[in-house]
């Protein structure tokens, strides 16, 4: 694994925190997560970036991980997307970007709908403008079932396990101490502002499907959709639409995984994106 070293990012209020690997001076390669998760869910997917000649940045989203909590509570698709173009402009060149669910939200709003765009390449990791509800209201009532807390780390991988089931559940607790936060009680928490999910200003692109295809029509850079095969998010049908509307793009279908692809498969996963990016700027 390469080196990893601690980045941060001043955005009027916030402090946004990453993970850099790799050569500073290789192509920047920006990696944002998904709802709830942190900077930690592309350890590996980073590692692989840099070990093929890319400097890979993983980023805690404003209200996630390290970085700050939002003073104003805006969690709108809109504010994760300034963040990126804010970080992506300290770059000597425009970095591609990786976005997983509501980080690939915020890249397709950032890239194809802000006067500012910020990448150069985009991958799409189990998001498109066309979703199944089922499954977005499976990860809200996940996110939102233990208000409380837990107990116990082993408390809080029971209900991971059960969540993903197709994922075994991991003996050695301590990676998941990274997505979890111990508060003065004791208990454990999700690593993520509840204003996150009930304030006023939460993310709700899902619900403009009509916004989202206009922005997939204008990414106008090398696109890569990678999708689990198991995923109850993204359908065949819907990878196809976005395809349909994006002309030029790459798909990869990720067997053995589902909406979290790259902690269920990131041996498949990092190769499909290792190889996009090279074929993008060989560089």
């Amino acid at each position: 694994m390469p080196d990893r070293r601690a980045v941060y990012f001043e955005i009027g209020a916030l402090t946004i925190v990453g993970d850099a690997y790799g050569d500073p001076a290789a192509p920047p390669v920006l990696l944002l997560h998904g709802g709830g998760q942190t900077r930690h869910a592309w350890g590996g997917t980073a590692g692989a970036l840099a070990g093929a000649g890319r400097h890979a940045i993983s980023l805690d989203l404003r209200g996630h991980g390290d970085s700050s909590w939002d003073p104003e509570s805006d969690y709108s698709i809109e504010a994760f997307a300034r963040d990126l173009i804010a970080v992506a402009r300290r770059f000597a060149r425009r970095p591609a970007v990786v976005g997983a669910s509501l980080g690939g939200l915020a890249t397709l709003i950032a890239q194809g709908e802000m006067p500012e765009r910020p990448a150069s390449a985009v991958v799409l990791v189990d998001i498109a403008p066309r979703t199944e509800p089922v499954g977005i209201e499976r990860i809200l009532r996940f996110m939102t079932a233990h208000p409380e807390g837990f107990a116990s780390l082993d408390d809080a991988a029971d209900a991971i396990a059960q969540y993903v089931p197709n994922r075994p559940r991991p003996r050695d607790l301590s990676g998941l101490s990274k997505n979890l936060r111990r508060g003065p009680d004791g208990r454990w928490r999700w690593h993520w502002d509840p204003r996150f999910m009930s304030g006023e200003r939460r993310p709700i692109a899902t619900q403009h499907p009509e916004r989202l295809e206009a922005a997939a029509r204008g990414l106008g850079v090398p696109t890569l959709l990678v999708r689990g095969r198991m995923s109850d998010v993204v359908s065949a049908e819907g990878a196809k639409a976005f395809l349909a509307q994006v002309p030029g793009a790459r798909y990869a279908d990720v067997s053995g995984a589902g909406h979290m692809v790259a902690g269920d498969r990131n041996d498949a996963f990092a190769d499909a994106v290792v190889r996009f990016l090279l074929e993008c700027d060989p560089a």
